[in-house]
């Protein structure tokens, strides 16, 4: 699996992806207004990392990098348990300088669970237009070298 940056070439696939996985994973919400052009709001002025698998975009990750937030994680609903999310999220924690944050959808079971599985902790509830979300926390590991501060 390759993880590398957004090119505009992604941009059409990427749309569509957004778009599938939205209405495979948020059946509890109403998605018709959703759109294609949905995607370019939810990455503009974010760092977009794309994965690739035998050579096919599968997923990406949209990460505000300057509040080390990870604002979108999606994964190709056809490419989903092949670890396509975990190598993505792999890659957006290893850009993090400190603690990282997230905000899931509270509905999004399976999100959750595999956010926490890979060390996010739940920090607070809060409410959005598409209900209620977990607001989670990636804090760093104190750093090998030097006296542990960051």
């Amino acid at each position: 699996m390759q993880i590398r940056f957004f090119d505009e070439a992604d941009r059409p696939f990427l749309r569509t992806l957004y778009l599938a996985a939205r209405r495979h994973n948020w059946t509890w919400l109403d998605g018709d207004d959703w759109q294609l052009e949905d995607f370019d709001a939810v990455i503009l002025g974010e760092t977009v990392l794309v994965a690739e698998l035998d050579g096919h975009r599968v997923g990406f990750a949209a990460v505000l990098d300057n509040d080390n937030f990870l604002h979108s994680l999606y994964v190709d609903p056809n490419a989903q348990g092949q670890g396509v999310g975990s190598a993505l999220l792999e890659k957006v924690q290893s850009r993090f300088s400190s603690t990282g944050a997230l905000k899931c959808l509270q509905q999004n079971q399976a999100a959750l669970d595999f956010y926490l599985k890979h060390g996010w902790r739940r920090e607070a509830i809060g409410e959005s237009e598409q209900g209620k979300y977990v607001l989670m926390h990636f804090p760093l590991a104190r750093r090998a070298s030097g006296n542990g501060r960051r």
